[in-house]
């Protein structure tokens, strides 16, 4: 356990509290409820607050709302702005850029995924993008005799996927040009992926019948957040054979699924506008 006897907290330059006490008191008792009060009173804020609309509006000491605020911040969940001003980031379990918590979109993209496999009857796997690889989180098999699998822990180049295609058609051309002039050798081999992101761009689908495993082929839509950036990907996959035949269909399931996971997402984000004078 990592003691915290010798902290000294400082806020606007002034001295709070320099005694383990405080730690005892945010840590245990009340503490957890108070994080859990903080957290979701947060939630509902839209722009930065201060630690004493904070600590007003959820009736506690300051100093163990500064404590609070410091440990959350420290966490990645809450951002302390240059004017003293604090944000909710993300809430536990979601995703953020250096850490690998995708608890919240596994949890939101389960059920539609389950969906999704049983309308198409073909594998379905839900990925993200890790610098410039593919890292699928899960996938689910259909009740079918032959049936496409892969082993998920094995990462993928972006451009050789549909997955990837799907959440590379969520980067600005300048970001686009720069992973193609590394991950691609070929003006070619550039030309042919460029066209099929314009056509992921266009569609809100990427398509992609020359899988990584042979006789492969699959079909992806990406997952936004509440800003519309794109996540993560939703991916059918199957033999070549019967995604050539049913494209239209597994698209069509591909970005409903995708669409769903979205618009759950956005329902977890800081979309209330804040209120006045407190919670």
């Amino acid at each position: 356990m990592t003691s915290h006897s010798n902290i000294v907290i400082f806020h606007d330059n002034k001295r709070v509290q320099n005694d383990e006490h405080i730690w005892g008191q945010v840590l245990s008792g009340r503490g957890a409820e108070r994080i859990l009060d903080l957290l979701e009173w947060l939630s509902a804020r839209s722009e930065g607050v201060s630690l004493t609309e904070a600590t007003l509006a959820l009736d506690m000491p300051k100093s163990s709302g500064l404590l609070l605020l410091r440990l959350l911040t420290e966490r990645g969940y809450v951002e302390r702005s240059k004017k003293g001003t604090y944000s909710l980031v993300r809430l536990p379990g979601e995703v953020r850029s250096d850490t690998e918590a995708w608890g919240t979109l596994l949890r939101l993209s389960e059920a539609p995924l389950r969906e999704a496999v049983e309308a198409s009857n073909e594998t379905g796997f839900v990925a993200v993008m890790q610098d410039t690889q593919i890292r699928y989180l899960t996938k689910r098999l259909p009740a079918r005799e032959i049936r496409y699998d892969r082993d998920i822990t094995h990462l993928r180049q972006a451009h050789q996927v549909a997955s990837g295609l799907a959440i590379l058609s969520g980067l600005d051309e300048a970001s686009l040009r720069a992973y193609l002039d590394v991950a691609v050798p070929t003006h070619e081999a550039r030309a042919e992926i460029i066209a099929t992101i314009a056509k992921a761009r266009e569609t809100g689908c990427a398509v992609n019948l020359k899988g990584v495993v042979e006789g492969a082929a699959g079909v992806a839509s990406p997952i936004r957040d509440a800003n519309g950036s794109i996540v993560a990907a939703i991916n059918l996959s199957g033999p070549r054979e019967r995604i050539v035949a049913h494209v239209a269909e597994l698209t069509d399931i591909a970005i409903r699924t995708a669409q769903k996971v979205s618009e759950d997402l956005a329902r977890r984000s800081r979309t209330k506008p804040a209120s006045k004078g407190g919670s």
